[in-house]
């Protein structure tokens, strides 16, 4: 739809707004921030654009520029609250100045100076989103909350998806990102863009982020769409930038490599609205493209790692088993047992039970549906609350002919995802149980 398509039916426009809203939201507080010299004020007065869009545009129409009127609005209302806060300030200081009271200067609530700096001597980031994404991963905070706030101001994602993302009670994580925005007030912790030097130190939380994000559009949580196509889009240019920005950075490599060969495959997995598992994709839809790019990244990683240059890292190790996938011409001819080494590889950098349940399943192609349905019962508890565990537990229950107990385990999946083209792929599994 151009923007001289103005839609006037309510739901039309909500539609629209919507999209916006994932597309926008994050430019919009990049900039603000970048402006404003406060995080804090970007992120308010955007959202509170969207809630403005929301109760004038079905009245009024969608304007002709729809991304410039939200920038407008935001940063007019941006400006309102800065002049309050200064004339607030203004009294304040007069106040001190007639009892003789020391000053502290006329700093806004919202902490840091409100004209924002001039840090652009400061760092070589040439993308304002990706600016906004490193000064989000500050030190200061704990390395989960950082790449939840992150996705949050920056990726547009809900609190319910990124508690998904992060195996959480919504209300936990909602929590956490209250939390983390108080201490950043409480501690006035100034929110520029980091020198070049503090780059690398941040580079882990960045990734995460970029990698949630990706994830987020490959298969969302929910909603009709099966692939969001903007997140994965803005996550693999994000991952190109810095890429640019950091050109000797394996794990940064890894990361490009892994999003594309993910990427390559989108067109296959999934078809007239259905969800196509790997082993049943028309390898011959894959983009040979990007997947020629993503192998030649994963050989320079491994080029690296020969000549003595570190140690294979998460991202990296996440790439080489998606080079094998693709690798093979059929997945009759899959190398099942060089990824059992690759994951045990990864166990050992990260070793969590989402990277212990992706092994399993690897172990079942090697030793049978029950050897790797033993390892999956093993984390039962850990991973109660999330969605692939079930699924991964129903379809080796499937194939061990329990019909009633995989389809149970499916019921349970389908409860869990609110993506249509997922629910009908996993009630379609459990009816062939």
């Amino acid at each position: 739809m151009t923007d001289e398509e103005q839609p006037t039916d309510g739901e039309a426009v909500t539609a629209r707004i919507e999209r916006l809203h994932r597309e926008e939201f994050g430019r919009i507080v990049a900039a603000l921030a970048r402006r404003f010299g406060d995080l804090g004020l970007a992120e308010e007065v955007t959202q509170d654009s969207f809630a403005e869009a929301v109760r004038r545009w079905p009245a009024d129409g969608v304007p002709p520029h729809p991304p410039g009127w939200l920038a407008t609005t935001a940063r007019n209302r941006a400006l309102d609250r800065v002049r309050r806060e200064s004339t607030r300030d203004a009294r304040h200081q007069e106040a001190h100045v007639l009892h003789g009271l020391p000053g502290d200067g006329a700093r806004g609530s919202y902490g840091g100076s409100y004209g924002g700096t001039d840090d652009s001597a400061l760092t070589s980031i040439p993308d304002e989103r990706l600016r906004l994404l490193f000064t989000c991963c500050h030190p200061a905070l704990a390395p989960a909350t950082r790449v939840a706030l992150t996705l949050r101001l920056l990726g547009g994602l809900t609190v319910p998806e990124i508690a998904a993302a992060f195996l959480v009670e919504e209300r936990a994580m909602a929590q956490r990102i209250t939390r983390a925005k108080q201490k950043i007030a409480a501690a006035r912790i100034p929110y520029r863009v980091p020198s070049d030097a503090e780059l690398p130190d941040r580079l882990g939380g960045v990734l995460a982020t970029l990698y949630l994000v990706f994830n987020e559009g490959y298969l969302p949580r929910r909603g009709d769409e099966a692939v969001r196509t903007d997140l994965c889009a803005e996550a693999i240019r994000l991952t190109r930038v810095l890429r640019g920005l950091m050109p000797d950075e394996p794990e940064v490599m890894g990361l490009l490599a892994l999003m594309l060969l993910t990427e390559a495959r989108r067109s296959a997995r999934v078809v007239d609205g259905r969800l196509v598992p790997l082993a049943e994709q028309d390898r011959s839809r894959w983009d040979a493209d990007l997947v020629a790019e993503g192998h030649a990244l994963v050989r320079e990683c491994l080029r690296r790692h020969r000549a003595g240059l570190g140690h294979p890292g998460h991202h990296q190790l996440l790439a080489a088993v998606n080079a094998v996938h693709t690798d093979a011409p059929t997945a009759a001819e899959t190398d099942w047992s060089q990824l059992r080494a690759l994951y045990d590889q990864l166990y050992a950098v990260t070793p969590t039970p989402v990277v212990a349940l992706n092994r399993a399943l690897v172990v079942a192609e090697l030793e049978g549906a029950g050897a790797g349905l033993g390892l999956v019962e093993g984390l039962a508890g850990t991973l109660d609350g999330y969605q692939p565990f079930h699924v991964a537990r129903a379809d080796l229950l499937r194939r061990l002919g329990r019909s009633d107990e995989s389809r149970e385990a499916y019921a349970r999946a389908v409860a869990m995802t609110d993506n249509d083209a997922e629910r009908d792929f996993l009630r379609a599994r459990s009816e062939e149980a």
